[in-house]
């Protein structure tokens, strides 16, 4: 197994993150990997202009561009060497009257067969491998969206959208955390320009940690010095994001779509371009051309850190640093296929992977223009 090199010290550093009742700067941070290839390809741009299943996760106020039938999203993902697997699901329902979309989704991303190295040194000193054991660390999200169309002109759409979400993460049998927050969102979009807003978090998401050890367990972490944990809450600051884009068009039947958009945080400095505390602000840019509506280009930033630069220990010189992406995507009847060629943290430190998503539409409709 690829993670046979992993011990149960990796237990003990998730478990110890927990221990403490109060503000985590990067909580739940599973749920701000994106969803879809398209956002992915884009730098995570999104909330101005998604329009699709996809809204869910990036802006509730997005799913009404679902109009017609059910639509269905998948993807899947595997980051460091295939040892992270990531994996999302959605389904969204629009009204009859093309104005209210219900949608569901599901996340999750863990790292599997993690070995459990805590009884491999018998009482004697001697190693016995037969008492090593796999176990899995894994986070889960469940949204359920609504989204709403509150005004509809010729040349302006105005949408909202909720989100209530539980999370349930696990690390092996020995911790569980459950917890439960909501976003809002909103969207209003004219003949060229989207502008959009998500508030992720706006109850403050909280996660409720249980643990369970063994007599023998708990045991064998004091002998070793590791603390052994207790019953903590963790919670997720809210957050916002800004977005604001605009359409081009390229001839009759091509067009460019630019978006930004500008993670603001509000739990502390983080190492972003804007960086103050307790507000901080990462920005994300993306580009989409679309090609008659059947084919599509992508490329995105974001990501933008402070940085040593390479080779340069002597001088301490920091240079700024990003994280790119890009894919495509091919669209024929009610089926779309994006692919994204994306990395996980920066051009400094590659983690690329590759990425697929499939949308298909329950039925086809040769006049949509999703």
């Amino acid at each position: 197994m690829k993670t046979n090199r992993l011990s149960f010290t990796i237990l003990v550093i998730l478990l110890s993150l927990t221990t403490q009742a109060q503000f985590r700067k990067y909580s739940n941070e599973f749920l701000n990997i994106g969803a879809g290839a398209r956002g992915l390809a884009m730098g995570g741009a999104q909330v101005a202009s998604v329009n699709d299943g996809t809204a869910g996760y990036w802006n509730p106020a997005g799913m009404v561009g679902v109009r017609d039938y059910p639509q269905i999203n998948l993807m899947h993902a595997e980051y460091f060497a295939g040892i992270g697997k990531y994996d999302y699901a959605s389904v969204a329902f629009p009204s009859s009257n093309k104005k209210r979309v219900i949608g569901v989704t599901g996340l999750r991303f863990a790292v599997d067969d993690i070995m459990n190295t805590l009884f491999l040194v018998e009482p004697d000193g001697s190693l016995n491998y037969n008492n090593i054991q796999a176990f899995s660390s894994a986070d889960y999200a469940f949204i359920l969206s609504y989204g709403q169309r509150l005004k509809e002109t010729e040349n302006k759409k105005i949408n909202f959208g909720l989100n209530a979400k539980v999370i349930h993460r696990s690390v092996g049998k020995f911790a569980k955390a459950w917890g439960f927050g909501l976003d809002a969102g909103f969207q209003m979009q004219g003949k060229r320009w989207r502008f959009g807003l998500s508030a992720r978090d706006i109850s403050t998401t909280f996660n409720a940690w249980s643990f369970t050890f063994t007599e023998k367990e708990k045991e064998v972490l004091y002998l070793t010095k590791n603390d052994i944990p207790v019953k903590s809450t963790e919670l997720t600051a809210p957050r916002l994001i800004v977005g604001i884009g605009r359409e081009f068009k390229l001839g009759q039947r091509s067009s460019l779509l630019a978006e930004a958009n500008f993670d603001v945080t509000f739990d502390g400095q983080r190492n972003t371009l804007i960086s103050a505390d307790p507000v901080s602000a990462d920005p994300k840019l993306g580009l989409e051309l679309n090609i008659n509506n059947v084919f599509f280009l992508r490329g995105g930033i974001n990501n933008f850190q402070r940085a040593l630069s390479d080779g340069d220990t002597l001088n301490q010189k920091k240079v700024w640093i990003f994280q790119p992406g890009g894919g495509a995507g091919f669209r024929i009847g009610n089926v779309t296929i994006d692919y994204a060629f994306t990395n996980l943290a920066n051009q400094s430190n590659p983690l690329f992977t590759h990425v697929f998503s499939l949308s298909l539409n329950m039925a086809a409709n040769k006049n949509n223009n999703q």
